[in-house]
């Protein structure tokens, strides 16, 4: 099954380090040392490097020495945008400059809303960008392992309309969503990945067949609240561009057969989006695993909405 596992590498440590080397030799430093980093792991992680390999080679059809290329390339724009991101966190936003397209779509969410994005670029950072809507952004986490990197950048943390909400095993989670839903507060997570058990629908996506969870359509159903898909994605060193799609509402029925069907034509507007983001920015796909390995049983696909 193409399920994410739940854990993404680095850790606490290398959180404190970013911080470190932001705060004294400063990012253009940091993005110096990346080069070497990025070798690095461009020689140790197979793991990784044979997935994203399959995404140029299969998915984009690139050659094998483009497609080699473009694996190193990603890691280094992932590390530069892991940079970013807790550049951001850490209060340096005016080292960077940003378009707006969409914005007055999540104006319309004056009541709250749903804010649904991918690992695609630097989705994180739409929480801090937000700001200007003057609402508070509840940005979902489902790495369990955040839980200490949560607590430290708390500390650093300037934005305090941004808040973490962690998925627990016990779904104590949903309270806390419930609660800022109700709150007319803005919640956002990726509509990308799953965990084994999930529920899933299979739909087309560049091409072939993909998992998609259904999470947060339904969550966005139960809770009667707009979604927008969102992107943030690097343009060039110090420019970011902001997209938000316009607000979509999902019936929840009480026929399985209907809410389903409803969740899937909402779910072919979030992948059609998804893809002319990914045409347009190759390098910035972070799903280091077989996105696209879909069992037969699942291989029943519906064709992105345009």
């Amino acid at each position: 099954m193409p399920s994410w596992e739940g854990k993404t590498r680095g850790g606490l440590l290398g959180y404190k380090i970013f911080i470190w080397v932001l705060k004294y030799p400063g990012l253009p430093f940091a993005y110096f040392l990346l080069y070497f980093v990025t070798a690095y792991f461009f020689i140790t992680s197979r793991k990784a490097v044979q997935p994203i390999y399959r995404f140029y080679a299969g998915i984009m059809h690139y050659g094998k020495a483009r497609s080699m290329i473009s694996v190193y390339r990603n890691f280094y724009m992932f590390g530069q945008i892991l940079l970013d991101k807790i550049a951001m966190l850490a209060g340096f936003q005016q080292r960077f400059t940003f378009d707006f397209e969409g914005e007055e779509y999540l104006r319309q969410m004056q009541d709250g809303g749903l804010l649904v994005s991918a690992h695609v670029g630097n989705w994180e950072i739409a929480g801090q960008l937000l700001n200007r809507l003057e609402k508070r952004i509840n940005i979902i986490l489902f790495d369990a392992e955040h839980q200490r990197i949560k607590g430290y950048l708390s500390d650093v943390l300037t934005n305090r309309n941004v808040h973490f909400i962690i998925i627990r095993e016990d779904f104590s989670h949903l309270a806390e969503i419930k609660q800022a839903l109700a709150g007319r507060e803005i919640v956002a997570m990726h509509g990308d990945r799953f965990i084994e058990g999930n529920k899933t629908l299979t739909l087309d996506f560049m091409g072939k067949p993909a998992l998609f969870p259904i999470g947060p359509v339904n969550l966005a159903a139960r809770f009667g609240v707009p979604v927008s898909f969102v992107y943030a994605v690097k343009e060039s060193r110090k420019h970011y561009h902001f997209y938000a799609t316009p607000l979509q509402r999902i019936p929840f029925s009480g026929n399985l057969k209907k809410r389903e069907e409803s969740f899937r034509e909402i779910l072919k507007i979030y992948v059609g989006s998804l893809e002319k983001i990914l045409k347009k920015y190759p390098m910035q796909w972070f799903n280091y695993y077989d996105f696209w390995n879909v069992p037969e049983s699942s291989a029943r696909t519906v064709e992105p909405a345009s």
